[in-house]
């Protein structure tokens, strides 16, 4: 049953495989983000402007934190893509033991830790006091829910590093459901606020980790880990770690330059904070596909140097390269033409002054969209291809030029400074990560020819 569900990446058509696992994967991050979005529309509709940039205030803390998590759990699948792509399912079964253990810890760490320090965070970021209790009450909720957070991307990072895609979405969809009723029963009806749109996603993200602990149970025999399996290997976990820490850190070493360039945006008032709130949701929606086509590279790049197949690597980012084309080139059309009837779906009134601002930040950033799509495609080639501290430092180049829009672009230009953070960040990120891919592509080259195995 196990090979029916599965894909083997490392044989066929690179387009055809890239596209086949990704568009689940496509659909997946829809879905997530939608968690986001609903919680977001209702909470605008229903709770007001303030409510609304209070929620949005903590968008670039809640990447921080939640981003780290992700990015570990994605490193945790690389050592499992390896030994998938080397058919060594007993090594396979003996990473994901020792990933399940390191989780456990990281998760308990974590929600300790980010819930004790929740407000001096909120505070050195600025955040308005007329929307600091809205951002408080549902950033904390979401810090509690870090368990969650780490089961499901743990879980979904598994089965799609033995290549399917399409399981982990069968679970998003109906927790995304799940997501909607429990927004509406309790912002609305039980009159909790933004506490009802944090606890909403949090349980629904919960509910998706269990259904996929619940499917990998059931359907993977491969993945059923014998007692001797389960014990806790330091070699297994310095691997992991070295995976997984990197890869965390690239995302919240990214976040970095958004907390501070969200701290930027707090000083300009809360009607700055909600136009970017705004323009971000929907800009989230249409980056969605960039986000696939990296996971889809990881597990691609990961799987094809566990079978020491280098040649395709370059195949694979030249097919993923001409998809992103064709669809940055689509939805900048669409976002230049209805970007403020987009962002007006998160507010209860039309106020002009926002949507424009938010319009002109969507406009701006789409505009940029072929550069983001080579960040994604190459950083997660290097991170499935086992190379984790190049991500760190594309990441470091993305704070760095965040946090110089954060601390010399928006003070000086104001809201435009804010528009061209992203952009500017993409392509710092860009010239790293370029001649990054050429050096570890050669460096893998010459091991092969040396006869030894992949670097881990």
């Amino acid at each position: 049953m196990a090979k029916d569900t599965t894909k083997d990446m490392t044989q066929g058509p690179p387009m055809k495989l890239i596209l086949g696992f990704s568009v689940p994967l496509l659909f997946g991050f829809l879905f997530q983000q939608f968690y986001s979005v609903v919680d977001t529309i209702i909470v605008g509709r229903f709770l007001g402007v303030h409510a609304l940039a209070g929620v949005g205030s903590t968008g670039s803390l809640n990447f921080l934190i939640i981003g780290f998590c992700m990015g570990v759990c994605n490193g945790f699948a690389i050592p499992l893509a390896h030994k998938f792509g080397a058919k060594d399912y007993s090594g396979l079964r003996r990473f994901m033991a020792n990933s399940m253990w390191l989780s456990i810890l990281f998760s308990a760490v974590m929600t300790v830790a980010t819930a004790v320090f929740c407000r001096q965070m909120l505070t050195a970021m600025k955040t308005p006091e007329d929307i600091y209790p809205y951002a408080y009450q549902y950033i904390f909720i979401i810090f509690l829910g870090i368990p969650a957070t780490y089961l499901y991307n743990m879980l979904s990072g598994i089965i799609r590093a033995m290549g399917d895609s399409k399981t982990p979405l069968a679970f998003l969809t109906l927790s995304s459901f799940l997501n909607i009723a429990l927004d509406f029963i309790c912002i609305i009806n039980l009159d909790m606020g933004v506490a009802g749109a944090a606890v909403a996603t949090v349980a629904s993200q919960a509910v998706s980790g269990v259904f996929c602990l619940i499917y990998m149970a059931k359907k993977f025999p491969l993945l059923r880990i014998e007692k001797e399996e389960w014990k806790i290997h330091l070699s297994y976990m310095g691997v992991l770690c070295g995976m997984g820490v990197p890869m965390g850190l690239q995302y919240s070493i990214t976040a970095i330059g958004s907390v501070i360039l969200q701290s930027a945006v707090n000083t300009l008032g809360a009607a700055a904070v909600a136009s970017v709130t705004a323009a971000s949701k929907v800009g989230m929606f249409f980056c969605c596909p960039y986000d696939a086509m990296g996971s889809t590279m990881a597990t691609y790049g990961g799987q094809n140097v566990g079978a020491k197949k280098l040649e395709r690597l370059g195949q694979g980012i030249k097919a993923c390269m001409l998809i992103a084309v064709v669809y940055s080139v689509i939805a900048f059309t669409v976002l230049f033409f209805a970007g403020a009837e987009l962002s007006s779906l998160f507010m209860d009134s039309a106020d002009e002054g926002i949507l424009a601002d938010a319009r002109m930040l969507l406009v701006i950033n789409s505009m940029f969209f072929i550069p983001l799509a080579v960040v994604n495609v190459v950083r997660f080639l290097i991170q499935g291809m086992g190379f984790g501290t190049f991500a760190i430092l594309a990441g470091v180049c993305e704070m760095a030029a965040r946090g110089l829009a954060g601390m010399l672009l928006v003070p000086r230009f104001g809201f435009i400074g804010v528009c061209f953070a992203s952009p500017l960040a993409w392509i710092f990120a860009d010239a790293f990560l370029i001649p990054a891919y050429i050096h570890v592509r050669r460096k893998l080259e010459r091991t092969y020819t040396a006869g030894q195995g992949p670097r881990r």
